[in-house]
């Protein structure tokens, strides 16, 4: 398919999804074209908070807007798979917040789709744009990590309060924040899991999913690789602050993530005295990688620029490691026919379906369960 010049983008879903709203507005190459929320009010009070003229109510309307080149989905997890289809069988190019998709068939049917149309699609994963894993992943294409031997990585969040779906969902199902940095740093596939359950969530929300597990640990073996990876995840009834974190192994460096919220990364290195092998380092930011329009974005979301608003997933999650514009940034990117777009839609669906499947493994005692073929492409 064609390359856009300068992408006309419409954004769908307008609570977590606001907060890039300006990002694109000030992008050098890319309009920020409509937006989409059922909830009129709401519409109305983001579009004319920045300055937005064409609004819908009906997604359907606007997927025959032919002045919307692409659409970047914020809608609930459950409506994600159904939204993205809508949009490639209009047209449009995706990015869509994570996760791709809640099974293995609406995953596939992304996948097929993307592939017949030659339309991209890109899954918007905070972490694996955050400034500390975009410090780890330089460190290992510097070479300064050595060889790879392990990776470890977490997700960790109190969901209680949250609304609709939330309550009783199994911890995998939620689990590319943890999933995509181990596979993301060096570009690998998952080929297969094993997860076990541990502990119990309270019984009233055993049959929401029909899962009881408070936490699910998976180890995940790589596709053409020696390395393997350990990810865990909680979502109720486990006392820890937010924690989204990666840990690299090397063989002549690692790097573990702070325990804490604004703690310091922490650097060994191999051969060193002792007392000395241990450093910790403040993590560099990355916003020389941006247009400098949207550079100021990985120090502040949209909303503390102005009004002091912000997402509670934002607030929660430490500002997502300033990844917004990176995403943005990416995904334009990848629409003018530059520029990666990581994870497309072979890698979100490998991503995405690790989670799925551990939880299948877990729910079978740690059964090892292999990732779909078409996943490994």
């Amino acid at each position: 398919m064609k390359p856009l010049t300068h992408p006309r983008i419409a954004i769908i879903g307008l609570g977590f999804g606001a907060e890039f709203i300006p990002i694109y507005q000030r992008h050098p190459n890319a309009t920020m074209e409509a937006i989409c929320q059922r909830n009129p009010d709401t519409l109305k009070q983001v579009g004319e908070k920045f300055g937005i003229a064409k609004r819908y109510t009906s997604y359907e309307e606007l997927l025959k807007d032919p002045e919307v080149d692409a659409v970047h989905i914020n809608t609930p997890i459950p409506d994600h798979a159904a939204h993205t289809l809508q949009a490639l069988r209009a047209g449009k190019h995706v990015a869509c917040t994570v996760p791709m998709a809640t099974s293995v068939e609406d995953c596939k049917a992304i996948v097929d789709l993307c592939a017949q149309t030659g339309l991209k699609y890109m899954m918007m994963e905070t972490v694996v744009y955050a400034r500390e894993f975009l410090f780890m992943r330089q460190l290992f294409q510097e070479g300064r990590l050595g060889k790879l031997q392990f990776l470890k990585a977490s997700h960790q969040q109190d969901m209680d309060g949250w609304p609709g779906y939330w309550p009783g969902l199994p911890p995998m199902h939620y689990a590319t924040h943890c999933v995509g940095p181990v596979l993301g740093l060096g570009r690998n596939q998952a080929q297969y899991v094993s997860c076990f359950g541990s502990g119990t969530i309270r019984e009233e929300m055993h049959g929401c999913y029909g899962s009881p597990y408070a936490v699910e640990t998976t180890h995940i073996k790589f596709k053409d690789s020696d390395l393997s990876a350990q990810v865990y995840r909680s979502l109720f009834d486990v006392a820890r602050q937010y924690r989204e974190s990666i840990e690299v192994y090397g063989s002549k460096q690692s790097v573990e993530w702070p325990l804490v919220e604004h703690g310091k990364l922490v650097v060994h290195t191999a051969k060193k005295p002792e007392p000395e092998i241990p450093e910790e380092v403040e993590c560099p930011d990355f916003a020389h990688l941006l247009p400098p329009e949207i550079a100021a974005f990985t120090r502040g979301g949209v909303y503390s620029h102005d009004s002091g608003e912000e997402h509670l997933s934002f607030t929660q999650g430490g500002g997502h490691g300033g990844s917004h514009p990176h995403l943005v940034h990416q995904f334009v990117e990848l629409l003018r026919g530059s520029g990666e777009g990581y994870p497309n839609a072979v890698q979100s669906a490998n991503i995405t379906l690790t989670g799925i499947l551990s939880h299948q493994s877990a729910m079978r005692g740690g059964e090892l369960i292999a990732l779909p073929e078409w996943s490994l492409q």
